[in-house]
């Protein structure tokens, strides 16, 4: 779990494998994250989301809150993370495993230097969605949701959630490589910029077409074009990049806002 420098909480998703110990020559994979100035990155077992009955998300839900309150001192959000599940109030809290065992919690948190109370560091997520995961698209839409829970305009949350999971699913099924998404959110609440990257490494280009009301695919660009500030398809090399973008100040103005990169069509 990652925390930025303006207090919001997000899962950063890694890389799974073998529990320690279950075989001696296991390799295990390596996830790489950045920490901008200011954020703090919080590692930890599980028994410190599933203690009390707790599964993978209601214990997020109820230790995300703390991670938020607490931005400073970091042994103080220490004692508040264990409080949170060990406290006097915790029995209160008890989740949906009732009957599931215990477990001993380890807990490591690190900041990096610099950024509080100075200017907001950009919040961005970066997932990676396997050809063989596709479940990670629902991922992906909670990971954006989670990125502008402060966004002034609900609806551009959702319009980005659903042009992200069209972008994604696009890749899955007309390329045969992964999908790489990248979400970054800069400047100051109330006028901020979205800018979300979903790249693969095919060569071909998408076209806009106008489905017909049946149709089962092609509207993803054609939902870009309502529903974005701007959009547009860049070259990378051996793949591509297709991209929108959503400014907090006002609402989306679609087409009339022009498109950028490479003309589709």
């Amino acid at each position: 779990m990652v925390t930025t420098a303006d207090g919001t909480a997000v899962i950063r998703q890694t890389e799974g494998g073998l529990p320690l110990g279950v075989e001696e020559d296991a390799d295990y994979p390596t996830s790489r994250l950045t920490l901008e100035p200011g954020e703090t990155i919080m590692l930890c077992t599980d028994g410190l989301i599933e203690t009390g009955g707790h599964d993978m998300l209601s214990g997020w839900d109820r230790l995300r809150p703390v991670l938020e309150q607490h931005t400073t001192d970091l042994e103080k959000l220490a004692d508040a993370l264990v409080q949170a599940v060990h406290g006097p109030t915790s029995h209160y809290t008890t989740g949906p495993l009732a009957d599931r065992r215990e477990d001993d919690i380890a807990l490591l948190l690190l900041r990096s230097d610099g950024g509080i109370g100075r200017r907001p560091a950009p919040r961005r997520i970066a997932l990676t969605i396997a050809q063989a995961e596709p479940e990670r698209i629902a991922a992906a839409r909670q990971q954006l949701r989670d990125l502008l829970h402060d966004w002034a305009d609900p609806e551009q949350v959702d319009a980005a959630v659903l042009m992200i999971s069209e972008m994604a699913t696009n890749v899955l099924v007309h390329t045969d490589g992964d999908a790489l998404m990248l979400a970054q959110a800069t400047g100051e609440q109330g006028e901020r910029l979205l800018r979300v990257e979903v790249s693969d490494g095919s060569d071909e280009l998408p076209h806009k077409r106008r489905p017909g009301e049946m149709a089962s695919s092609g509207r993803g660009l054609v939902l870009m074009e309502m529903l974005a500030d701007a959009w547009g398809v860049d070259p990378r090399g051996a793949g591509k990049s297709i991209w929108f973008e959503l400014n907090e100040s006002g609402p989306g103005t679609g087409a009339e806002a022009g498109t950028e990169g490479v003309p589709v069509g």
